[in-house]
């Protein structure tokens, strides 16, 4: 029977390499201290094999893409360190099984031995991903077989169970096997970085260090697509399939650093799988005790279940229920699998009640939101919902603002944007301000007055 020893998860700048960086090592010093940790920590394992996933390997939007190739090998020529190459035999058995157990799953798995990879206009080699990590595990000592492969572009939940697949096929296996999900954080954190600057850069790498400090996997499943996009990120998805191969196992793990002075965030971290805990696993079937709903909740899931199943519009609750008698502004949200499938509201009532106010927005963040497509009646069994009671928004200074306890509103003449409290990683009330502000459509110089407002919000 073979064992997951470890899960490392390790950036792949190629500055971090000193042929390459030279004297700019020092800048990331951290960083390097702790992919060397990092190494040592799981070459004292003798893992025999490696699995490591990379963002800049074999990449499919409905597929993982793995090597099948004999061997792989690569080097960094492209960053003037040409001296710097490394050669791998592939554990093509293992590749096997791996697919396998994926497939079971009805995860879809690219094969890529020479004739594949000709097809798909693709050189098998060791990217960039791979050689950053490999070379500090090498330094350690460590040379054993891979099985390397691409991170893919389907929905996280395929992700996280591709991952806990891997795991059972490396118990099926006679091998001792470390992972290593390759990539890095943020490459938009300060202005003039390579890609560009994004204030959503800070709050998501903010996010995952503290979610994967707390070992809070559902918290990373959930990390909201938008955050992610404005982030420019280029590891979330490596991370995922590294964390389902630890999915029913207790785990103990470790931050052992983050940086950005380039502009692009660099977390190393170790994840060490313990005894197995099957209450653990978040691909279990749902226990049947349902959560109980809120009344406003409730409204807001018959209202767009209604609407999908008849073509009308749900009337009003008659009599109407005291505490839905009011009026206020409210945002509905919809979650799927953990990410935001739909958010639409009014910053002041609109409607005659705050049930309509609710049965209207329901409607709106399922069918009118323009960065989803309309949800579908065969989505609705997988929704959940979320009601936020507007206060009535109030004039505010910047020192009037605090990002925990109240929403904020930019404006600048016709354009707004807000943003809603107590919202994770946003922790200052600048970053607060600058998604608000970036929301609105409302440059960094131009003028702009603030309002505040609390929120009642419903589950």
């Amino acid at each position: 029977m073979g064992r997951l020893l470890d899960v490392g998860f390790m950036p792949h700048p190629p500055i971090m390499v000193p042929e390459v960086g030279r004297g700019e090592v020092a800048r990331i010093k951290a960083t390097v201290a702790a992919a060397r940790e990092l190494a040592a920590r799981v070459a004292a394992h003798q893992p025999e094999v490696i699995i490591i996933i990379s963002p800049h390997g074999p990449v499919f939007r409905d597929a993982v893409g793995i090597w099948a190739t004999p061997e792989l090998a690569g080097d960094l020529a492209a960053f003037r360190a040409g001296e710097v190459r490394f050669k791998y035999s592939l554990d093509l058995d293992l590749s096997r099984a791996i697919a396998a157990k994926a497939r079971e799953e009805g995860i879809a798995v690219a094969w890529l031995d020479a004739r594949a990879s000709s097809s798909y206009g693709l050189t098998p080699e060791l990217d960039h991903g791979m050689m950053v990590p490999l070379y500090f595990l090498r330094q350690a000592g460590l040379e054993v077989p891979l099985v390397a492969m691409g991170m893919a572009f389907m929905e996280r939940k395929k992700l996280y169970a591709f991952g806990a697949a891997l795991a059972r096929a490396v118990k099926d296996s006679p091998r001792r096997a470390l992972l290593v999900a390759s990539g890095d954080m943020s490459h938009r954190l300060l202005p003039g970085a390579p890609a560009g600057y994004d204030p959503r850069g800070k709050v998501f790498d903010a996010r995952i260090r503290n979610l994967l400090a707390a070992l809070d996997v559902e918290g990373i499943l959930a990390i909201p697509e938008d955050l992610a996009e404005g982030a420019g990120e280029c590891g979330l998805r490596s991370f995922i399939m590294g964390l389902g191969a630890l999915d029913g196992y207790r785990v103990k793990g470790e931050v052992l650093s983050y940086e950005g002075p380039f502009g692009v965030g660099y977390l190393v971290a170790h994840l060490e799988p313990g005894e197995e805990a099957p209450e653990r696993s978040l691909l279990a079937p749902e226990t049947a005790a349902a959560r109980e709903e809120s009344l406003p909740v409730r409204l807001a899931r018959q209202s767009l279940e209604h609407y999908l199943r008849t073509g009308k519009v749900l009337p009003v609750p008659d009599p109407l229920p005291p505490e839905l008698a009011g009026r206020a502004g409210v945002f509905v949200s919809l979650k799927k699998n953990g990410q935001l499938r739909g958010c639409i509201g009014t910053i002041s009532p609109t409607r005659e009640n705050l049930a309509g106010e609710i049965i209207y927005n329901a409607l709106a963040a399922g069918l009118e939101d323009p960065r989803f497509p309309p949800v579908t009646v065969d989505e609705l069994p997988e929704l959940q919902y979320s009601v936020d009671v507007l206060s009535e928004p109030e004039p505010a200074t910047v020192a009037d603002l605090d990002p925990k306890v109240y929403g904020v509103i930019v404006s600048c003449g016709h354009r707004r944007g807000l943003l809603l409290p107590d919202l994770e990683g946003v922790d200052t009330v600048a970053e607060q301000v600058a998604i608000a502000r970036q929301k609105g459509g409302i440059g960094p110089d131009e003028p702009y007055r603030l309002e505040r407002f609390k929120v009642t919000r419903y589950h």
